[in-house]
């Protein structure tokens, strides 16, 4: 074997290798999604007892008693949980690229809790907040750490994500003891939730449909601290028997600019299966 031949059978063998670690990464992710989403699941409570009806939107602000009416049928039982795939785009970096992404997500209504698993070409992402507390991780080839986020700031934020999400699972946004709607104006309302004596809020804008459009809140960018988040909600649709959107947007305001970073559009949506795909 001469010199060149030797060059292509390393570099071959090397990509070979690469090629190998990554679908270990991806499977050993993979079963400890599996396992995760199993006991997130095991947690939930069954609020299907509770029946919506219409007649509970009494004092509500004007917008957020138009938008209930509009994406839940009066006499819908609350929803326990949803587990969703989406594809789309991903800025890991707001300087950087678009990249392909594509992603599974299951939430519950009560407690409140999501996991969110993402994988690109290059990493594999996820985020949630369970058992009060969020968390956030990156792994390269999904085997290798390359961030990992905890602690007060990460909570806050992944439970505003939580929060804004749950227009995926409406019945989550009705009124309770963790929650409550603030009059702004006819198009616009103030959104609070407690959990576990942590507080968050979001401005909520709804468009002519009577659907929830954007989530305006304060979030937590890294080094940056606080800065404006916003979450956009496109493309209602009717999923068993609910309207919720299929296009998910998220961006940071930066000098007044929108930024977008995440957009996703939701392949697959299903309620109260609650087990891993």
């Amino acid at each position: 074997m001469n010199a060149k031949q030797s060059i292509l059978w390393g570099s071959a063998a090397l990509a070979a290798g690469a090629a190998g670690a990554m679908l270990l990464g991806r499977a050993a992710s993979a079963r400890r999604l599996h396992d995760d989403v199993a006991r997130l699941f095991a947690d939930a409570a069954d609020p299907s007892r509770h029946i919506y009806r219409e007649a509970q939107l009494v004092g509500l602000p004007a917008p957020v008693k138009r938008y209930f009416r509009h994406v839940l049928p009066d006499g819908r039982p609350y929803l326990r949980g949803l587990r969703l795939r989406h594809d789309g785009q991903f800025k890991p970096n707001l300087k950087k690229e678009w990249v392909r992404i594509t992603g599974e997500e299951y939430m519950t209504a009560c407690p409140p809790g999501f996991i969110w698993q993402g994988t690109t070409s290059q990493f594999t992402a996820r985020d949630a907040y369970e058992d009060g507390h969020g968390r956030l991780a990156v792994h390269l080839l999904g085997l290798v750490p390359v961030l990992h986020g905890e602690g007060p700031t990460y909570d806050d934020g992944e439970l505003l994500r939580w929060l804004t999400e749950t227009v995926l699972m409406p019945t989550a946004l009705l009124p309770s003891d963790e929650l409550c709607w603030i009059d702004l104006d006819d198009e616009s309302a103030r959104l609070l939730f407690r959990h576990r004596g942590r507080s968050v809020a979001c401005i909520v804008r709804f468009n002519a449909a009577n659907e929830i459009e954007e989530c305006e809140a304060l979030r937590h960018q890294g080094e940056a601290g606080l800065q404006t988040w916003v979450g956009r909600f496109l493309h209602y649709r009717a999923w068993h028997g609910v309207r919720a959107p299929s296009v998910l947007e998220a961006s940071w305001v930066i000098d007044g600019h929108r930024q977008p970073y995440a957009q996703f559009a939701v392949r697959e949506l299903e309620y109260d299966q609650l087990k891993a795909f």
